[in-house]
């Protein structure tokens, strides 16, 4: 997967926002004000930041050698993904899902009510 479709891959799940909040070169995308992908820019081969559950983050580690504890961030919580590597567009995808799941399902009951995720 370039960067370009993850980028539009990103912008088409709901209530997304796209940000330079830390520098210019690590883009990052937002539901709900919260963060659940970091794509940088500058990093060749190209590399995200996805939250995962725990568990599944060390089996994701422990399997795929494009997957590691993502740097700068809670290593429990997020891993960093090689893009532009060995793994399959529908697999980063998936983890991209997953990682945007969290996020609105940590969301404040107002937030998702405000957004549409769930109603009054």
């Amino acid at each position: 997967m370039n960067v370009e479709a993850l980028r539009e891959y990103c912008l088409s799940k709901n209530h997304v926002t796209e940000s330079f909040p830390f520098n210019d070169v690590t883009l990052v995308f937002k539901v709900g004000g919260k963060m659940f992908a970091l794509l940088s820019l500058d990093k060749r081969p190209a590399s995200c930041n996805l939250k995962c559950h725990p568990e599944e983050a060390l089996l994701l580690r422990a399997q795929y050698t494009e997957i590691i504890p993502a740097y700068h961030m809670n290593k429990t919580h997020w891993n960093t993904v090689v893009i532009e590597g060995s793994l399959t567009n529908s697999f980063i995808k998936n983890l991209i899902d997953q990682s945007y799941n969290l996020v609105v399902k940590g969301l404040p009951k107002k937030t998702k009510i405000a957004l549409g995720f769930i109603k009054k």
